[in-house]
């Protein structure tokens, strides 16, 4: 049973295709407060759900954070598509 409740792995090095994912599972498994304590929005298991610690290791392994995914580096998630060009 272990195994089933075990953390999902972090790839190395972490790809565009991670970080998308990744800024999905931040954005959607975020922390909520409930009368019984703070539970996953998505899951409403306690909060973090695995989603959420893959997500935030997956960040942490690629130098950033929660913040930086969602801000001008990544807008919506996203990279823009000028910065995609200059590449």
């Amino acid at each position: 049973m272990s195994v089933v409740l075990a953390d999902f792995p972090v790839l190395t090095p972490v790809t565009d295709e991670d970080l998308s994912l990744t800024a999905k599972a931040v954005r959607v498994h975020a922390p909520e407060p409930w009368p019984q304590g703070v539970l996953c929005r998505s899951e409403r298991v306690p909060y973090p759900c695995r989603l959420a610690r893959w997500g935030h290791a997956t960040l942490e392994a690629a130098g950033l954070t929660a913040e930086q995914l969602t801000g001008e580096r990544f807008p919506n998630g996203k990279r823009s598509e000028a910065k995609d060009r200059a590449r």
